[in-house]
């Protein structure tokens, strides 16, 4: 199968993606989860919600950040691609 077949068949999946926990990403997603779930505890009533609501807010931002990026990464890489490919390479030279 070709990627684009494993692509189609669900085998290649972009967004599932692991990080080392011990990395300064893993240890500052652990910081964030730790400090959420101290801070719902210890919020109640408008407060709490409050809280919750920018939690979502921001994870939507970065929802939509994630997706911004992939597929300006995905374009670059299809230029890259095409001009690699690109027949006339005598004008580059």
């Amino acid at each position: 199968m070709n990627i684009l077949e494993e692509f189609y068949f669900g085998n290649i999946d972009p967004n599932t993606q692991s990080f080392d926990s011990s990395s300064s990403y893993g240890q500052a997603m652990q910081i964030i989860a730790d400090r959420e779930e101290k801070l719902s505890a210890l919020l109640e009533g408008k407060e709490k919600q409050l809280f919750l609501d920018f939690c979502n807010a921001w994870s939507e931002i970065n929802g939509a950040t994630a997706v911004s990026k992939f597929i300006i990464g995905f374009k670059l890489g299809s230029q890259f691609t095409a001009e690699a490919l690109k027949e006339d390479w005598d004008n580059d030279l």
